[in-house]
């Protein structure tokens, strides 16, 4: 196998910031110490596409990024600059917004199953013409469509004529056409192909035909034999009919290649044996932001939860009942599909049976072995909770527990969607007792990692999986990493935080209180916060909770409501006041946490990303608020200043942020050797709870934790850590430590972290 990247930098390649505007970041990558360049998919995505996972066409680089010869310049770039490139690429699905930049799915709508194409995607043409969800929802939406050009139109939208069948009026030519088009809302009830999760204009590829498979990867594959992508990160992999398949086949077409999945893993899963190097780094990501909450915090939220709220819902019912609902209303399509595979029961109990079989499945998708004992968990959990189903539940999982059944090969796609609608879509806006843990691969109910749980995950990590990625921002996280860290300080002061929400909602009312909680928690762990980010992140939580208001039904009247508490604290000067000054408390202790898990990602076993922008402190929220421009110059001046021997305080514009990223990764690609294992080092003291350290082999990070209750318990006093050599040096400070006991209060008093490395390996890495 080709070289492992020792660390990746994510940029979102899309239309405004392209190909060559990133091969312009070779230089400043190089500099900050990544190995890779991971980029979004870049092969031709719906027109205007912010992120490129809507691929249109396989067979070319989207133009809108710069087409085939601005990829050739970014590779040229990267190379000059000692750079690799990891690619994006999605296998799940294709863009079918536009028909018409859809050559494939043009031709399908266009022939029908004649078409060479139709075995591309998932369609039950069993059931009739191939619906398409996009007309308003009035009774005479019809009466809008139009012939032209030989295609019909429907606003903006464009559709093929089949060949023979254009005469006579629109309404007559649609009829004869080998689809129909459809209100809207039929979308999530009726659809006859299948969909990225419930995503009407993302349909369903069949990649585990080897003719598809090769037909959509035969350009990426062209680049990974020309040598030019030396990694591949595979979106989505759950959706999949066969994933275990589909993997070893891209394994084989890519052998010499770093591969990694977007696997979301649930508290305690392990990863299939699969042929991949490992996941994208959602399963670290909830081990090391779960490091800086108090778990001793968890009775006082839960407390104030109830209290806020008016009522007491665990997680378990909180989450079987979004995932029901998902199961039964947003990809009710999907559910209706896999009733008809079991024809000889009654299809409305087998509809229940299915949606309560998923609501209650306890991860994303059962792979063997042990697929069976999730489903065996189900099973009982839905006989629990419906044991009027008792009799078709039993039929039903048997028919699940048969490889040969259709079914067994299509409900593992349903339970995956469920659990992405139902949980990360619904159920993350709706439980709002603790909201940093909230995290896309976290779960809510563990309330936080100690310290011993996050040395077990590390050193087993680097055991099975020593080249996984690790990652604490993605494209798809609910909050940035720096905003999750300044939440974990809530952890730290529970009853102060208690008064201060309770305060600012009986001031300030929302008819949905458990939102408001959210809001709440939101804006001080983003402030200062442009007003307009702020209002869009409200609008999408309240739709995405789906309580007051949704994305299908808008409730105009409380959308107002939320929109006039945003404007209120920003124009209430009090209120404007108390948040500022709340925000400026809990700031530092934030900064303090936010530069330990990100030693502690950037050091740990797994290969490190950095999401763009985030070597800086970076307040973002989920997408798209997360994609915004990133200003590069900015980061280069300040790193040029670092190297020149500036060494800022920690509230210097995230510059501390940036010298731990920077000489954590320089080391890391520098001297390998330093990494090559895994021990914790224990500290020793009145305030050893506080330190987090480990030995990579030579490297040791430390960092600080809880730094509220340390502040409160009169600091590290005389606390030490072990060293493994008697000279070292800390890469931050540039200071040496001699002997083998080191005093926290001294080795922490500039930066709440510290990179201690033997002082003959420092220098190139400095």
């Amino acid at each position: 196998m080709s070289d492992t990247p020792r660390s990746t930098y994510r940029i979102q390649v899309r239309p405004g910031f392209d190909l060559d505007a990133t091969a312009e970041l070779a230089g400043y990558l190089a500099a900050l110490g990544v190995t890779h360049l991971y980029t979004a998919p870049l092969l031709t995505a719906t027109p205007g596409s912010t992120h490129g996972y809507d691929v249109v066409d396989h067979r070319a680089v989207n133009p809108q990024l710069g087409g085939e010869a601005a990829r050739a310049r970014l590779v040229r770039a990267l190379r000059a600059a000692g750079l690799g490139l990891v690619v994006d690429i999605v296998p799940n699905h294709a863009g079918v917004a536009r028909p018409e930049a859809n050559p494939a799915w043009w031709d399908v709508l266009r022939r029908g199953r004649d078409s060479a194409y139709a075995r591309w995607f998932d369609i039950d043409w069993d059931r009739g013409r191939l619906l398409l969800p996009v007309l308003a929802d009035t009774a005479d939406a019809l009466d809008d469509l139009k012939l032209v050009d030989g295609e019909l139109r429907y606003h903006e939208h464009r559709f093929p004529v089949a060949d023979g069948t254009g005469d006579g009026t629109p309404r007559q030519v649609h009829d004869r056409q080998h689809y129909e088009l459809v209100n809207w809302r039929r979308g999530d009830a009726e659809l006859t192909y299948r969909r990225f999760f419930a995503v009407s204009d993302l349909a369903g590829l069949r990649v585990e035909d080897p003719e598809v498979f090769d037909a959509t990867h035969a350009e990426i594959l062209r680049w990974v034999d020309a040598g030019e992508v030396d990694g591949i990160r595979v979106d989505h992999p759950d959706g999949l009919r066969d994933p275990a398949g589909y993997l070893a086949r891209l394994r084989a077409a890519a052998p010499q290649r770093w591969l990694v999945v977007e696997k979301i893993l649930e508290y305690g899963e392990d990863l299939p044996d699969w042929p991949v190097d490992g996941t994208t780094g959602y399963d670290a990501l909830a081990a090391v932001s779960g490091l800086f909450v108090d778990p001793g915090a968890e009775p006082e939220f839960t407390t104030l939860d109830g209290r806020l709220t008016g009522r007491h819902t665990s997680w378990a019912d909180l989450t079987h009942a979004t995932k029901l609902e998902a199961a039964t209303r947003l990809l009710g399509a999907e559910l209706t599909r896999l009733a008809a595979l079991v024809p000889e029961l009654p299809g409305e109990q087998v509809r229940a049976a299915l949606a309560e079989l998923a609501a209650c499945f306890p991860v994303y998708r059962g792979y063997p072995p042990e697929g069976a004992r999730h489903l065996a968990a189900a099973r009982s959990e839905a006989g629990r909770r419906r044991p009027d189903l008792t009799g078709v539940l039993d039929a039903v999982t048997a028919r699940l527990r048969d490889p040969g059944h259709e079914l067994a090969a299509r409900f593992p796609q349903f339970t995956g969607a469920v659990m992405a609608k139902g949980v990360e879509d619904t159920a993350y806006y709706r439980w709002s007792r603790f909201v940093a843990l909230n995290e896309v691969g976290g779960s809510p109910a563990h309330f936080g990692v100690p310290p011993a749980e996050l040395h077990r995950f590390a050193a087993t990590r680097h055991v099975r999986w020593p080249a996984s990625m690790t990652a604490l921002s993605t494209h798809d996280t609910k909050r940035g990493e720096d905003v999750r860290a300044r939440l974990a300080v809530l952890s730290e002061l529970p009853g102060r935080w208690a008064e201060r929400v309770a305060d600012w909602m009986s001031r300030a009312p929302l008819a949905d209180p458990a939102l408001a909680h959210l809001l709440w928690q939101t804006a001080v762990g983003a402030w200062p916060i442009e007003r307009e980010r702020l209002h869009g992140y409200a609008e999408k939580a309240a739709r995405e909770a789906s309580v007051t208001t949704s994305w299908a039904d808008p409730d105009a009247a409380f959308e107002h409501e939320l929109h006039a508490l945003v404007d209120r604290m920003y124009d209430d000067p009090e209120l404007h006041a108390q948040i500022t000054a709340f925000a400026a408390e809990i700031t530092p202790p934030g900064w303090s946490n936010a530069l330990g898990q990100k030693l502690v990602q950037l050091a740990m076993p797994g290969v490190p990303d950095v999401y763009q922008g985030t070597e800086l402190w970076e307040n973002s929220l989920v997408d798209p608020d997360n994609r915004r421009p990133v200003d590069f110059a900015v980061r280069r001046d300040m790193l040029a200043r670092l190297d020149a021997g500036w060494r800022p305080a920690v509230a210097a514009d995230g510059a501390a942020k940036l010298l731990v990223v920077s000489r954590t990764l320089r080391l890391r690609r520098d001297r390998p050797d330093l990494f090559g294992g895994y021990r914790p080092v224990p500290a020793r003291g009145p305030a050893a709870a506080h330190a987090v350290a480990f030995d990579r082999g030579g490297a040791v990070a430390v960092t600080t934790r809880l730094p509220l209750r340390l502040a409160r318990s009169g600091g590290w006093r005389d606390t030490t850590v072990s060293l493994p050599v008697h000279q070292c040096t800390d890469l931050f400070t540039g200071r040496v430590y001699s002997g083998s006991e080191l005093l926290l209060d001294d080795l922490l008093s500039t930066y709440p972290v510290a990179l201690l490395a033997p002082t003959d390996s420092v220098e190139a890495a400095a």
